[in-house]
């Protein structure tokens, strides 16, 4: 009866209805901040790359706040997720996908600048914000309920999508490739998991500062690798995906074929599912960064939903495609392995590897925002409690069967979307007025 329920409800929250407001909300941004996201790229990166040293209030560099944020969104969805969407949607998928990344961007950046602008200094000295913060404060304590209730979803996912469902994945990962025990895995990850957070999010943004920038380079030159053997594959497979998208896909292989809408469905919410604009969880980590300019730190944010799908998630989709596995019987995690494995030796051993670093950063992004949400909602008394409770379910996730755990998780991780699109577009008065106010000026000493 429960998980019946429970999968109506998923279905709800992860339907149309919820894909439409995700993707409206960030073309409405987009618009209103006449393509800034688009035409301000550039000055996001270098922003980023300014931003190893801090300028500013707050706790970490905004560099590490942006290796935080991507800790979080390049896990399991850039090497699961986008595998699933091309498995069931087809090629075209990926189209959407970048779409939802396009228009993604001033989602991320309106969210994250809000949360910077709205942040505060808790009983600890440290710098707190997020959706929770910008709902009551900037919406007015009317709103503070939804606030609550972004807390309380945010709290509650984390424990599934940020540690129960990685340390799964990892354990899983590494019985498959290396035989190694669940059990084993699953005490690893809780010793390492318990160290870093012992140190806070300084030792969380360092730990990412670190692992982010080296994971995302071993599976960006592995899949250049495999398309560079494929290269006259390329533009036959480039154009797959765009003619996959706006065309049904019959069934071949172990493929069972895709409408139109399925493509579009399964792109959108995998896209989502992996850069998370639009859900409000990467403000929280870019609340913390030593900045003075929420506009600056909130271009520095959208540059990670560029990289997390339009680079990552576009060279796992390309090499499905070019290596002609995605339409085979093989399924998630499996089928980027056999991609892989058709051009380099042990290629299930090095997804392996990626996906245990991708999972584990993700463990550290979520436990930090698992922690504020649940710090707004009971005070720093819950802090040490909370993690405890973090740590014991990393192990718990790498040694029991989640499939209703992930279902749960999944279905809070929608819910938290629903208040944070409120509160954006409500408050894009402010994002739009503020951007152009920062922007003028720049132009006016650039003169």
């Amino acid at each position: 009866m429960f998980e019946s329920a429970l999968s109506w409800l998923n279905g709800l929250v992860w339907g149309p209805l919820m894909l439409v407001l995700i993707l409206g909300a960030g073309i409405y941004l987009t618009v209103g901040l006449k393509l800034m996201p688009l035409v301000k790229l550039g000055f996001g990166l270098r922003a980023m790359v300014a931003g190893i040293k801090g300028s500013g209030e707050g706790d970490i560099s905004p560099f590490a706040a942006q290796m935080t944020a991507l800790s979080a969104t390049v896990g399991t969805g850039n090497i699961v997720g986008v595998a699933t969407a091309v498995s069931i949607g087809g090629p075209g998928a990926l189209f959407w996908m970048w779409c939802t990344a396009l228009v993604g961007m001033a989602t991320k950046y309106a969210e994250c600048m809000l949360a910077v602008h709205f942040r505060e200094t808790d009983e600890l000295g440290r710098k707190v914000g997020g959706p929770m913060y910008y709902i009551r404060d900037g919406l007015g304590k009317r709103w503070a309920w939804l606030g609550f209730l972004f807390a309380l979803f945010g709290a509650l996912a984390g424990f599934g999508i940020g540690s129960s469902v990685q340390a799964n994945s990892v354990a899983g990962a590494m019985t498959n490739a290396f035989a190694i025990p669940t059990w084993v895995s699953g005490l690893v990850m809780a010793a390492l998991v318990g160290l870093v957070l012992l140190g806070g999010i300084k030792r969380i943004g360092a730990v990412s500062e670190a692992l982010v920038p080296t994971m995302v380079l071993i599976y960006l030159v592995a899949s250049i690798i495999v398309l560079a053997v494929h290269v006259a594959e390329l533009p036959a497979a480039l154009w797959l995906v765009i003619e996959s998208a706006f065309t049904p896909v019959s069934a071949s292989g172990g493929f069972a074929g895709a409408t139109i809408m399925l493509a579009i469905e399964k792109g959108v919410a995998r896209g989502i599912f992996s850069n998370e604009a639009g859900l409000g969880s990467a403000p929280i980590a870019h609340a913390a960064a030593e900045t003075n300019s929420p506009v600056t730190q909130g271009a520095i944010a959208m540059t990670g939903t560029f990289i997390d799908t339009i680079v990552v998630c576009t060279l796992t989709g390309l090499m499905l495609v070019v290596t002609g596995v995605w339409d085979s019987s093989a399924q998630g995690v499996e089928l980027t392995a056999a991609a892989m494995t058709t051009v380099l030796p042990h290629g299930d051993k090095i997804i392996a590897v990626c996906l245990a670093m991708f999972a584990f950063t993700t463990l550290l992004g979520w436990s930090y925002y698992g922690e504020r949400c649940a710090e707004y909602l009971l005070g720093v008394k819950v802090i040490v409690p909370f993690r405890v409770l973090w740590v014991v379910a990393v192990f718990v996730g790498a040694v029991i069967h989640l499939d209703l755990v992930w279902m749960l998780a999944d279905t809070l991780n929608g819910l938290m979307a629903i208040p944070n699109l409120i509160a954006l577009l409500l408050l894009s008065p402010l994002v739009f007025t503020l951007t152009r106010a920062y922007f003028a000026e720049e132009q006016a000493n650039g003169q």
